[in-house]
């Protein structure tokens, strides 16, 4: 059996601790899908398309990673890409009582549906995409929070 996870967000922007992420999980996965949710309710600064854009990019060189967008749950998304790993990041206490809800619930939506979780590194632990926006929309220098492929946008 194929091990895909997926790795979900809005990822506006895409972040280094994204992308550590990614890094990290790739030994443990033949496919890692970083799938954008579509949320019509969010003012994104980037359009979806545009994000889709700087993720492959960023993850040119990786042939097992890809970017996909979807609508609606994100379990249902798990059962049409036939993926039964959910990756996720933690920073802080406070994401990993927010996580275990989510992933208590997505439990109970899809049984075989596994979320693995993976300690943000240290160096990246403070890095949000909301704080990048904020940088970035008051034209502030975000290469050292995004990678490079991003920045460069």
């Amino acid at each position: 059996m194929t091990k895909i996870a997926i790795f979900p967000g809005s990822f506006d922007p895409f972040t280094l601790g994204h992308y550590d992420i990614i890094l990290r999980a790739m030994p443990f996965f033949d496919e890692i899908i970083i799938a954008i949710g579509e949320n019509s309710s969010k003012n994104a600064l980037f359009s979806v398309e545009k994000r889709l854009l700087m993720i492959e990019k960023t993850f040119a060189q990786y042939p097992k990673v890809k970017t996909e967008s979807y609508q609606g749950l994100t379990v249902d998304f798990c059962r049409q890409k036939k993926a039964h790993y959910l990756l996720r990041g933690l920073r802080t206490t406070a994401d990993f009582e927010y996580e275990r809800s989510i992933a208590h619930s997505n439990k109970t939506l899809f049984p075989e549906l596994e979320t693995v979780f993976l300690l943000t590194a240290p160096e990246y632990s403070f890095i949000t995409s909301t704080i990048v926006r904020e940088i970035y929309k008051n034209k502030g220098d975000i290469s050292g929070f995004v990678p490079k492929a991003i920045s460069d946008f």
